[in-house]
């Protein structure tokens, strides 16, 4: 299996994993919410699902099977054949989300294991994230350390683009560090829950006191 079928065959999993779908909207969802598939078309998506079918992972349902199934995932005029996760395809895709070896560093893959990172154990999430940083910061040394040798020879567009390369690099750098120490001290990275917070200023007699009350999002795939 080629590393692209392979995080392929993982992002499918992972996907179905939510909930059944239909060929059509699971290739949405993988062009929407995984970039890395965006150029992606059914008939690189039917082979992989018809492989993890006969592998047991998947089974293909129909007619009332297919009752429980968002309405957005039967629209269509091949709406027919509705994919859902099995026992074994669990098991497996669980299996795969503890891998933390250096496949799950690259760039095509990290973006994909980062998707999932909700559903990782924290341990994993720490090596991959680890690794994906020492992985950059081996580029990023090679990047200076070729462009030392070689600025005095190239134009200034090409100069401005290896610059801009490294600045790219740089950038995830910061926000992998951002994201390992947020790991390590536990914080949560989602904004507080208002009506948790309400609850919790409540007096005794319950009258709400005043709170205080913010992150960006950081998203930067220009190294892929």
């Amino acid at each position: 299996m080629s590393r692209r079928s392979g995080i392929l065959e993982f992002a499918v999993l992972g996907l179905l994993r939510e909930s059944p779908m239909h060929g059509y909207e699971l290739r949405k969802r993988l062009n929407t919410s995984l970039g890395v598939f965006r150029a992606f078309s059914y008939g690189t998506l039917y082979p992989c699902l018809k492989a993890l079918v006969a592998n047991g992972w998947l089974v293909e349902e129909t007619g009332d099977a297919t009752e429980g199934v968002p309405a957005a995932a039967l629209t269509g005029r091949r709406a027919k054949i509705v994919y859902r996760l099995t026992a074994a395809g669990k098991e497996h895709f669980e299996e795969l989300l503890a891998h933390s070896g250096p496949d799950a560093w690259e760039d095509e893959h990290f973006g994909v294991r980062f998707a999932f990172f909700g559903q990782t154990s924290r341990d994993v999430r720490m090596r991959v994230l680890e690794g994906r940083r020492s992985r950059l910061e081996e580029r990023l040394e090679k990047m200076r350390t070729s462009l030392a040798r070689t600025r005095e020879r190239l134009d200034d567009y090409t100069l401005e683009l290896q610059r801009h390369g490294m600045e790219s690099v740089e950038r995830e750098v910061r926000w992998l560090n951002e994201l390992i120490e947020s790991e390590r001290t536990g914080r949560d990275q989602r904004a507080p829950d208002p009506a948790a917070q309400d609850k919790k200023s409540e007096d005794a007699d319950g009258l709400p006191r005043h709170r205080g009350g913010s992150r960006p999002d950081p998203s930067d795939d220009t190294t892929t």
